[in-house]
């Protein structure tokens, strides 16, 4: 079997957490701690999440999105495959070198997305962004963390709060989609979105890609009404 190459680190803000990106012949794997936050082998939710929100946005000509968390850039792929030239997407990505391994090493996996003249990426924490929103976009997509939990930096936690859903409630324009992953169902968690007064619904998913499947997991998708 090939081994694994570790190829760089990087350390996440605020609590020094630490990102290891390898490679394994033509598959890419990046880590936190033990944990396999994303491979490129397996990866089909990060691009349903990107498909499921802005499909239901794809009337908009001149949309704007904002998504939290780069990975590895099939979530802004699948994005971009739905809007409209006039779209406008702004990417969150809050460690640097994340963002480096978008735009080399990484780049080629998902057709080159931050290549495309509709993205902006911003180093930045898409709380921040968010807080300073009002009615500004059609759809935010989060996939920052292992679901409605902070995994990889615990002020997200923030961001599945009751202040931090009727912030992003506030953030989007009547209609706007408000799109989360996460590994599993959250039922308390649905609960909290109705209450910030968002429309929702479920999707179950199985990872899918370059591998025969993979584990199954849920996009939360927020209309807001």
């Amino acid at each position: 079997m090939i081994p694994w190459k570790l190829l760089d680190t990087a350390q996440t803000p605020g609590n020094g957490l630490e990102l290891r990106l390898y490679q394994r012949d033509k598959e890419f794997s990046i880590k936190a701690g033990n944990y396999e936050l994303m491979n490129s082998r397996v990866y089909g939710t990060e691009d349903a999440l990107g498909k499921l929100a802005c499909q239901k946005i794809a009337n908009h000509p001149q949309a704007r999105v904002l998504i939290g968390g780069l990975g590895m850039g099939y979530t802004v792929r699948s994005a971009l495959d739905e809007l409209g030239d006039k779209a406008q997407v702004a990417v969150a990505e809050l460690v640097p070198e994340v963002v480096s391994w978008n735009r080399g090493v990484l780049a080629p996996l998902a057709g080159n997305p931050l290549d495309d003249h509709r993205v902006a990426v911003h180093e930045a924490d898409v709380a921040q962004m968010i807080k300073t929103a009002k009615d500004d976009y059609n759809a935010i997509l989060l996939d920052v963390d292992n679901g409605p939990q902070g995994l990889t930096l615990k002020e997200n936690d923030w961001l599945y709060s009751p202040n931090g859903l009727t912030t992003a409630f506030a953030a989007l324009r009547p209609k706007g989609v408000l799109a989360i992953w996460s590994s599993g169902p959250e039922p308390a968690f649905a609960k909290r979105l109705r209450r910030a007064g968002f429309q929702v619904e479920e999707v179950a998913l199985q990872a899918r890609g370059k591998g025969k499947g993979g584990a199954h997991y849920t996009v939360y998708m927020a209309v807001r009404d």
